[in-house]
């Protein structure tokens, strides 16, 4: 007599977790370089979107931070606002703070607004969201470039040769960039969850200006000096801004703590977005 041998199918829930962490993460980045097009599509949209049918196009990226710029150079030598000691020209220094400040709160705003933007698009087509933060992000770098190119122009302005170390820049923004983009991962997943997520970063983005040391030196005492020792945000802004003025780097300490940090962010923030961006339909 032969017994009947039956197969027995068992289906148990996704938990990518179970592969490891190293290979979420090679997944992750395989992803990210597979859509690599994708990312830059999204990107060249975001763009032309910006700009299409307005008069002044691009240069609304000047403009912004123009703005602000003068509005600071005037209260600084009205005696209103006193920047501290600078040691380079006010407009100068003013303009490579604001320069980084906005590589970072542009790229935030934007990043954190991209799901809800998209929508339709995220409800409708299956894709990797990934790509629509970084491309979202990816505009602060436009608006980056603009603005280095008008600092160069004051430094023309001023006669001020700027050192060699200035070639370094690129290599200490990294960081920030990397901070931008884990918090925009993150963010963005709440703003789909809860609409004023959005606008509570644009009001705190201008309240983490005058926290932090964009348009003025560290203060030496006070409360105001405590906060600014443990924002890391003050290194990513001051060790650039130091390279491009001295070519020296005098928060060396402060500067790779907080990229440590920044490295951490980004890495969690991008698996936990990994990990729930299948659902991300559900709530946009």
């Amino acid at each position: 007599m032969t017994g009947n041998t039956e197969n027995v199918t068992t289906y148990e829930p996704d938990n990518s977790l179970k592969k490891g962490y190293a290979f979420i993460f090679i997944e992750i980045f395989s992803e990210l370089w597979k859509n690599r097009w994708l990312t830059y599509q999204l990107f060249r949209r975001d763009f032309l979107a910006v700009y299409k049918q307005s008069f002044i196009g691009i240069f609304w990226a000047l403009i912004i931070p123009l703005v602000s710029l003068i509005t600071f150079v005037i209260l600084n030598r009205s005696g209103i606002f006193n920047s501290g000691r600078i040691g380079a020209p006010y407009p100068l220094y003013a303009m490579l703070g604001i320069t980084f400040w906005q590589l970072f709160s542009t790229g935030l705003v934007a990043g954190s607004n991209s799901l809800v933007k998209a929508g339709s698009m995220v409800v409708k087509i299956n894709f990797s969201k990934k790509s629509l933060v970084i491309a979202s992000s990816g505009q602060a770098l436009v608006s980056f470039l603009i603005q280095i190119a008008l600092t160069a122009v004051l430094f023309g302005y001023y006669r001020i040769i700027p050192p060699l170390a200035i070639i370094l820049i690129p290599l200490m923004i990294l960081p920030l960039i990397l901070l931008t983009l884990g918090l925009s991962f993150i963010l963005s997943l709440l703003n789909g969850v809860m609409r004023d997520v959005g606008n509570i970063i644009s009001i705190l983005m201008t309240f983490l200006m005058f926290l932090t040391p964009v348009f003025y030196a560290k203060p030496a005492y006070g409360l105001l000096e405590k906060i600014t020792c443990i924002n890391p945000l003050y290194y990513f802004i001051s060790v650039p801004r130091d390279l491009a003025l001295s070519g020296k780097i005098l928060e060396m300490k402060g500067f790779f703590i907080s990229s440590i940090g920044a490295v951490v962010i980004f890495l969690a923030c991008l698996l936990a977005f990994h990990l729930t961006e299948t659902r991300v339909a559900e709530r946009i």
